[in-house]
């Protein structure tokens, strides 16, 4: 087995175990997600309709650039997003979409997660937007996606779930259940009564923080 195929099977082996995790964690259901990993010309995917209990290394999907795929597995439905993200997002190293609960139910009611918590900064910037609804697995729902996605790591897809991405696999499935947690919070907040909401400058503040959140300094330094 030569080096790319080595390589190729441990990234697989990492989105099938990632896949798992995202399960065990509770921000997806059976097969309705899907992860993805940037992999040479292109990503590897999982593919449409298997349970992630049944997944081998060899079931994960690649697909170049441009959409191509000569593996015998169909991949998942929302390639393109996955797709559109790796090409548009130089820094986006893995990709992440899940049914999770609280994000569908806002992603239902049209709603974004704004400035609620401080922690809504995770994404980005000061809100987690909502995406206009497309029906899954078209080219509307990524190019709509792409949109509340702009200067964000993660979005809410309108009536469908959420997508995040990271530049490693372990961070965007970090990312995928910090969004979650933002959701539930934002949702058992709202039974409760008016959120307060962080101003602009407030937020500006945190995301100055964010900059150097969680980086520990380098020995010599």
């Amino acid at each position: 087995m030569n080096a790319d195929a080595d390589t190729r099977k441990s990234l697989s082996r990492n989105v099938i175990e990632s896949c798992l995790a995202m399960n065990a964690q509770g921000i997806n259901q059976g097969s309705a997600g899907n992860i993805s990993v940037r992999f040479e010309d292109g990503f590897l995917i999982t593919p449409s309709g298997i349970p992630y209990q049944q997944l081998q290394h060899e079931h994960i999907v690649f697909i170049d650039m441009d959409g191509n795929c000569r593996d015998p597995l169909a991949p998942s439905s929302e390639w393109r997003m996955h797709r559109d993200i790796y090409v548009n997002r130089p820094q986006a190293g893995a990709v992440l979409h899940a049914h999770s609960i609280f994000a569908t139910a806002l992603s239902c009611l049209r709603l974004d997660i704004p400035a609620f918590h401080y922690m809504v900064a995770v994404a980005g910037g000061s809100d987690i937007r909502c995406a206009d609804y497309a029906l899954f697995g078209t080219q509307a729902l990524s190019d709509n996606m792409l949109a509340a996605l702009d200067d964000r790591r993660a979005c809410l897809l309108g009536t469908h779930g959420m997508i995040c991405y990271h530049d490693k696999l372990d961070k965007a499935l970090g990312l995928g259940i910090e969004i979650e947690t933002l959701a539930k919070q934002y949702w058992h907040a709202r039974q409760a009564g008016d959120p307060v909401i962080l101003d602009e400058a407030q937020m500006a503040e945190v995301l100055t923080r964010f900059e150097s959140y969680g980086k520990q300094p380098v020995d010599g330094d």
